[in-house]
């Protein structure tokens, strides 16, 4: 018997625990282990609350979670409440599927004034992370500015420029709903270093801003190449172009009260305020092969919030090598150490898309298959851990115990929306009939 431990239950850690039971069936056993005592990771606190569709992905991990050989643990911090060097000792192999949850550094002057987030926290405060359940954004007046070009800049922004009725349907937490209706923001501006070429942002995402019901997306047409040179490129990114040019498009009257401006070309230098962000300074760029160089053309916009959406690194564990540069644990194609793995973000950065983790997940598997011996190692799994967590006095969660959080969730939602989530650890544990 094969005995397998899988940090972390997202994408990554469920697609993985997919491929093991297809290449292995009913000769291995796997534990899933996470910090929350819920699972599905960036699917239940990273995709945008009113991209359902999305997050329905997690029937299907939800299937692989009720077979047998599969088992959930929440609660447990690997790191804190068991090392990364006692799962080794009772697994025989341990894959690190912990994702990229902690925000890049901004790297700016003033980036320690207040109202200034990283998108991971301030996604995680609509999205209801107890990690972030108590950020509190002062949405009350002025403008946002939110600094990046991919998609998550493209989530923060439409979010802010929704009305209530607009999340219908959306599993947005009530206590974000309730700011961003009571918000007195007056508009948003998308900054982006580079120019609409360079963007990382996808013809579904740009599109859903031409549907806002009191926001109109603008592009400066001055930002746009010649159109002629959209022949050049690949079909997805044609037609995200495309949709910027029709955001060029003079708009029709009436005139939106909420102002969405993508401002390309355009480097943050600092932000500025006194206590709290009041304006960001920019420098105007040009691109010089493919990379922004500053013209020394300086000017401000001004800035009651900024969001940075600059990317993602993963979290670091203790005795695991980390590259610090790359932000995501040192690897090779996912070998860390013997017995030791990483997949997903945590081995290859912040790229890709929900379905990008599958084929990575396989692939890691078959790694392990070609290092461990035919049978496995003889390591306790399961009954290994359960003593380790009776001598430690670790009550962990159990996938039943999810479901009476889900089906608590689900009976206490809001008029029109999936659920609404608990955002505090006590509260899923309260849920689950543990208190």
């Amino acid at each position: 018997m094969l005995h397998l431990a899988i940090v972390g239950s997202g994408p990554a850690g469920y697609y993985t625990a997919e491929a093991a039971q297809k290449l292995w069936g009913e000769h291995v056993r796997i534990d899933i282990i996470d910090r929350l005592p819920v699972p599905y990771g960036l699917i239940r606190s990273g995709v945008a609350p009113d991209h359902q569709s999305i997050k329905g992905v997690a029937r299907r991990y939800e299937a692989v979670a009720l077979t047998d050989n599969v088992r959930f643990i929440g609660r447990v911090s690997v790191g804190s409440d068991v090392s990364v060097a006692e799962l080794q000792g009772i697994y025989d192999a341990v894959v690190l599927a912990t994702g990229a949850p902690a925000d890049r550094a901004l790297g700016l002057p003033g980036q320690e004034l207040a109202n200034v987030f990283g998108s991971a926290a301030f996604v995680g405060w609509y999205n209801g992370h107890p990690q972030f359940a108590g950020l509190a954004p002062d949405l009350t007046r002025g403008r946002a500015v939110v600094i990046g070009n991919g998609n998550v800049a493209l989530d923060v922004a439409r979010i802010l420029a929704k009305q209530p009725a607009e999340f219908v349907g959306a599993d947005i937490v009530g206590g974000a709903l309730e700011a961003l209706g009571a918000s007195g923001l007056d508009g948003v501006t998308i900054l982006g270093r580079r120019g609409p070429y360079q963007i990382a942002m996808t013809p579904k995402e740009l599109g859903e801003l031409a549907h806002l019901s009191r926001a109109a997306p603008r592009v400066d047409p001055e930002d746009l190449p010649p159109v002629a040179d959209d022949a050049t490129l690949d079909p997805g990114l044609r037609k995200s172009i495309q949709i910027l040019r029709s955001f060029a498009a003079p708009p029709a009257p009436p005139a939106c009260p909420f102002d969405l401006t993508f401002d390309f070309f355009a480097a943050p230098r600092a932000l500025i305020g006194h206590g709290r962000v009041e304006a960001v300074e920019v420098e105007r760029t040009r691109i010089v092969d493919g990379r922004a160089m500053g013209t020394g053309d300086i000017y401000r916009i001004p800035a009651s919030i900024v969001i940075a959406a600059i990317g993602y690194q993963t979290t670091p564990i203790a005795g695991v090598p980390f590259d610090t540069a790359a932000g995501r644990f040192a690897n090779d194609e996912g070998r860390i150490a013997p017995g030791l793995y990483c997949v997903g973000w945590a081995r290859r950065g912040p790229s890709g898309t929900i379905g990008t983790n599958r084929p990575d997940g396989f692939a890691i598997v078959d790694k392990i298959a070609a290092d461990l011996p035919a049978g496995g190692s003889g390591k306790s799994g399961r009954a290994g851990f359960e003593a380790l967590a009776k001598a430690r006095g670790l009550d962990f969660g159990t996938f039943r115990d999810w479901q009476k959080i889900d089906e608590a969730e689900v009976a206490r939602a809001r008029q029109g929306a999936p659920r609404e989530k608990f955002v505090s650890i006590d509260a899923m544990v309260e849920a689950a009939g543990k208190k």
